[in-house]
């Protein structure tokens, strides 16, 4: 995590810490930051500049950007920095930034690798990554003439259960061999005696991260305890929190936030603001926790934060503003509008087919073999969806218990049975359905990886079925395992291609729609709303949107950027349902966003 000033130094630059009269120093000067967290990641390439314009007209002078690992590595060895990951660019755009991020999935085809620690395996794999993006990073440095004034080293690792300071040196050690000996090295974990002991080291500062929900006195008298000199600085100061499927929508008072914002000014603390827009988690990247249960992120990664996941300045981001104003001169005019947003109206779906009947399409390698089940790791399909079918042993005339013991669904599957739906099984909640059949019968798994826990005390979220499913007595061998690239045949058109055209009625089970949005000669942004749909991916342009679950909620609609549609050409829709379509089988274009169900408390 790296924290990056607006400021273009002429001359000699430096950016120190001053242990003496407890402060930053800039260019000599005393500096205290006032910064917000912004994901490039979660914001299509075209909105960047929009976004970083708003920050900057609130008065912040820094901001603070996750460089997340398994964006820019998803395969092993090759690394990704164009088009929407063009780190440069948007350290060019921004004259701010600040690193960090997520592990990439396919360090779990080691099956004994214990991530963030410092196993053999998991330093080779980070050292490397480091090698590639620090020495990316080097010439950003603002002692060299660019714009980053301190890297965060690791994120809240002391709440992450290893507590392993060999790691922890390793990164140190790593750092300084590519960054130098000047750039400030900090870190920042939780207001917690154990998260600051098992998080912090000798030679990276120290900084503590709280909400409104916190004593500011008593949390920087934690910090003191392992910082006794330099400044204070909440480096996560959650100006909102995120929203997960099933739970209810999350929001912090901006009266809360604003008045907290200011107390800590006044201190002197350097504040980043976390969030300060959160964007959206399209694709596949939604991510999961798990505390005492499995609990899946959702699409939108609005935050309650001041600029809303559609880029648009909120009432929050306003008192926020009001609070500045009183620290620090602010930029003089008015602050940036709201992107324009357009309601489209309603597109009408036809069905495609089934997942089972486009295997072909969607599984163009065919099938990988195996005795019995292996993980999405295994496989080397790191997200969305693979097809594990294999033929009943025996008749089972009367319902009969599929049982997936241990716990081994992860993280959810939706059975049939000769193409004939029967039924979901659920990772922590659903390990047991009913099926009936003759033997010989195809039998067909759909299992859908519902997001990588990336926090807490899981070690390995594998994915997958990660053990024999048993059929009343019966171990299920022999099985075809088809990993499957949706994304790939959207973006190349051809299940538009496989569209028969004949109009057929929704039925149960994993389906595939597809449908056509108009051109109007307009392209803004706009909010899909699928009322009655159950849950699945929607496609838009071959652009996968991300996840809808409108019955589990809270999330309502999806948002579609402006960048995504074509004024002047016929705009692709593609649906994957994966439990039931309703009977209209529409979708609607809004202008507005549903973050939660009507009338459901926050």
């Amino acid at each position: 995590c790296v924290c990056v000033c607006v400021c273009v130094c002429v001359y000699s630059c430096s950016f120190s810490i001053d242990y003496k009269n407890n402060c930053f120093r800039k260019d000599g000067k005393p500096f205290q930051f006032i910064s917000g967290s912004i994901h490039y990641s979660r914001i299509p390439r075209e909105y960047w500049k929009d976004r970083l314009l708003k920050m900057y007209m609130t008065g912040l002078n820094a901001i603070q950007v996750y460089v997340p690992w398994n964006f820019h590595e998803t395969v092993q060895g090759v690394f990704n920095f164009a088009g929407d990951r063009d780190l440069e660019f948007f350290l060019n755009l921004a004259n701010q930034t600040g690193l960090l991020g997520g592990l990439p999935a396919w360090l779990l085809q080691k099956p004994n690798i214990i991530l963030r620690s410092a196993d053999t395996e998991y330093l080779k794999a980070a050292s490397d990554w480091f090698g590639v993006l620090l020495t990316k990073m080097r010439l950003w440095l603002y002692q060299n003439g660019g714009n980053i004034i301190s890297v965060q080293v690791e994120n809240e690792y002391g709440s992450y259960f290893a507590c392993d300071y060999n790691y922890m040196r390793h990164l140190h050690t790593l750092f300084r061999l590519f960054l130098g000996e000047d750039v400030i090295l900090f870190t920042t974990d939780g207001n917690t005696d154990k998260e600051m002991i098992c998080g912090t080291l000798e030679g990276l500062y120290a900084t503590i991260d709280f909400g409104t929900d916190t004593n500011i006195t008593a949390a920087f008298i934690r910090q003191r305890r392992f910082e006794p000199k330099g400044p204070l600085v909440n480096s996560e100061f959650y100006t909102g929190w995120l929203d997960h499927w099933g739970d209810k929508h999350a929001s912090v008072d901006t009266v809360k936030v604003s008045k907290m914002l200011g107390e800590m000014l006044s201190m002197g603390a350097s504040v980043n603001m976390y969030m300060f827009e959160g964007g959206t988690n399209f694709g596949y990247w939604n991510g999961a926790d798990h505390d005492t249960r499995f609990r899946s992120v959702v699409t939108s990664y609005d935050y309650n934060a001041p600029l809303s996941e559609a880029g648009d300045p909120t009432d929050k981001l306003l008192a926020i503003r009001d609070v500045i104003k009183n620290f620090r001169d602010i930029p003089v005019g008015p602050m940036p509008p709201a992107t324009p947003k357009f309601a489209y109206g309603f597109v009408t779906l036809q069905k495609v087919g089934s997942i089972s009947s486009l295997l072909d399409t969607l599984s163009p390698q065919g099938p990988v073999q195996s005795q019995y089940p292996l993980t999405f790791e295994e496989i080397k399909q790191y997200y969305g969806f693979m097809l594990y079918r294999t033929t009943l042993p025996r008749n089972v005339p009367e319902p009969t218990p599929l049982i997936s013991p241990l716990n081994g669904i992860h993280d959810r599957a939706y059975v049939s049975v000769n193409g004939v739906y029967q039924g979901l099984m659920e990772r922590d909640t659903a390990l047991v359905m009913n099926v009936t059949g003759q033997q010989g019968d195809q039998l067909d798994i759909l299992v859908e990886n519902m997001g990588r826990v990336h926090f807490g005390s899981y070690i390995n979220d594998n994915k997958g079925l990660l053990g024999n499913l048993i059929l009343g007595n019966d171990v299920l061998t022999d099985w075809s395992i088809y990993p499957l690239d949706i994304d790939t045949a959207v973006a190349n058109g051809w299940l538009q291609a496989a569209h028969s055209g004949s109009g057929m009625e929704a039925g149960d089970g994993p389906m595939i729609y597809s449908g056509t949005l108009k051109p109007t000669g307009l392209a803004w942004d706009t909010f899909v709303k699928l009322n009655g749909w159950t849950k699945g991916q929607v496609w838009v342009n071959g652009v996968n949107l991300g996840r809808y679950w409108p019955q589990r909620g809270p999330q309502q609609t999806l948002y579609v950027p402006r960048p995504f549609i074509s004024a002047t050409q016929p705009n692709n829709i593609t649906v994957l349902e994966l439990e039931r379509a309703p009977s209209h089988r529409r979708i609607l274009f809004m202008d507005q966003p549903q973050l939660y169900s009507t009338g459901q408390k926050t």
